[in-house]
């Protein structure tokens, strides 16, 4: 079995036969019920390949879906222009980081689709660039985001260039609501998601399925999943580690699964850890061996966190919905980017439990704490 580690292109994975678990289905289903869509998952849980399949969906590069389960579904396979804005490609230290990486990406598509904007701003030549792609090619045009929130997670500590970064942001954005007459599809991804009174105050057509319990497992591997597709390889991970089968899906399910993104759902694996342990016949802590983020950081230096007092803590609906600019909520970002997850929900008081999903994050969370307070 080909293990797609480090591979974010649909295409590549389906022309040179690395593993994928289907998600089309999901997928089928998610274009088919709306237009304008966000979504927010913990860092390298499948948000990337999620919108590059989408990306080849919407190009109508059918043979790259055969013997899917949306190959049954879609009957049209139109091809629509694809506009994929990738803001994870540099980090951003000022302003003009942002600008450079949004003019280079829109100046590529201009060369594309014949776009001359009079605005030189980015939103001005986005808003120019959509229309001219859909008088191109006679069908509304698809904007797929990834990474929306990485310049001002990046600026965490820096209230001026966060400031910056959030009106550049919120304007460029905003023009997926003007421009929606022109859209056939659209989706932002990201870790976090900021206030709705910054960056997406202007984009209130932008539906959040972040907590939707219908597209709760559109990313990571569920337990079926696990069984269906990487069986034989969890029999050569059991043998090698002097367990039986059984065991060895035990310890899977104890060091990486348990991630709940809404109540009473089945529990989510993190595809990265499960990977690298079958590629490596080897159990590990691998999610947090890729780096901590910066942001996460900056974030427990100013809370004093106490990680046993935050496994059973209890948080509303709305605490764990968005983030403020500040990030004077530790327990939504904490939520938001993985190291948190849903446990149980309490109907009549419509509070949420939550605790550290699996062993995996609860050992590294904790070593990291340590790490923080010793500096």
């Amino acid at each position: 079995m080909k293990y797609p580690i480090g591979i974010q292109q649909f295409e590549k994975l389906r022309e040179e036969d690395w593993v994928y678990v289907d998600k089309t289905m999901q997928i089928y289903n998610l274009v088919q019920g709306g237009t304008c869509y966000f979504l927010s998952r913990p860092r390298r849980f499948g948000k990337s390949m999620l919108l590059s399949t989408l990306e080849a969906y919407f190009q109508g590069k059918k043979h790259l879906f055969r013997g899917l389960a949306i190959e049954q579904l879609e009957t049209e396979w139109a091809e629509h222009a694809v506009l994929h804005i990738d803001l994870n490609a540099k980090p951003f230290q000022k302003i003009e980081d942002l600008y450079d990486l949004l003019n280079d990406q829109l100046t590529i598509y201009e060369k594309m689709y014949d776009s001359a904007a009079v605005d030189k701003s980015p939103e001005g030549r986005l808003r120019q660039l959509i229309r001219a792609a859909k008088q191109k090619t006679g069908r509304n045009v698809v904007v797929l985001v990834d990474e929306y929130d990485k310049p001002m997670l990046q600026a965490i500590g820096n209230e001026e260039l966060q400031t910056e970064f959030r009106n550049a942001l919120k304007a460029f954005y905003g023009v997926l609501k003007s421009a929606d007459g022109d859209l056939r599809f659209a989706m932002l991804t990201g870790v976090t998601k900021f206030s709705k009174v910054s960056v997406f105050s202007d984009l209130n057509n932008l539906k959040d399925i972040s907590m939707s319990p219908h597209f709760h497992d559109i990313c990571g591997i569920t337990e079926a999943e696990l069984h269906a597709v990487f069986d034989e390889e969890v029999c050569k991970l059991a043998v090698v580690n002097e367990q039986t089968k059984e065991e060895a899906y035990e310890t899977l399910r104890q060091r990486y699964d348990g991630y709940h993104f809404c109540p009473n759902s089945s529990g989510l694996y993190n595809p990265f850890s499960v990977l690298l342990t079958l590629s490596e016949r080897q159990y590990g802590s691998y999610w947090f061996s890729t780096g901590t983020p910066t942001y996460l950081v900056q974030l427990m230096k100013e809370a004093d966190l106490n990680p046993s007092a935050l496994s059973g803590y209890e948080a509303s609906a709305s605490e764990l919905d968005s983030i403020q600019i500040s990030v004077d909520n530790p327990i939504a970002v904490l939520y938001q980017s993985g190291y948190l997850t849903i446990k149980g929900y309490d109907k009549e008081v419509q509070l949420y439990s939550l605790d550290f999903p699996n062993k995996e994050v609860e050992e590294g969370f904790k070593h990291l704490t340590r790490y923080v307070n010793a500096r």
